[in-house]
């Protein structure tokens, strides 16, 4: 009991009685959207350059081959996260942008990126001594 009161040290076991498993765990939902290699990459390429074109996501995102770049973004618009908008143009033209509910992971992805720098910096740090 590391609390001052009763009913903080009551909180704090709550808390602690809380049993975790993939299918309650709030941050393993979040890890099946923003999960994998490519699918933060391309929110991110999505966010910036929006609306952002098939071809253009080709471009940018270095290494990801066409047939995972269709994969992961038909799982993101399935979350619901991006939205595909279809041009009935000759030749077709197809834009992706975020949705509303896709805009809210920027500031996981900005604190994610922050963490990312700062693992980064802590790794070259050990690696110098």
């Amino acid at each position: 009991m590391k609390n001052n009161t009763i009913a903080e040290n009551q909180q704090d076991m709550n808390v602690k009685n809380v049993v975790f498993d993939e299918k309650t765990c709030p941050v393993t939902a979040t890890m099946q959207v923003l999960g994998g290699k490519w699918k933060p990459i391309l929110i991110n390429a999505i966010y910036f350059t929006s609306p952002a074109r098939f071809g253009e996501l080709k471009r940018s995102v270095k290494g990801i081959t066409q047939s995972m770049l269709t994969s992961q973004l038909r799982q993101l618009e399935e979350d619901g996260v991006i939205k595909r908008k279809i041009y009935a143009e000759i030749p077709p033209r197809v834009e992706y942008t975020l949705t509303e509910f896709g805009l809210t992971l920027s500031p996981i992805l900005v604190a994610m990126g922050n963490w990312g720098k700062q693992y980064k910096l802590n790794n070259e740090r050990k690696k110098e001594k």
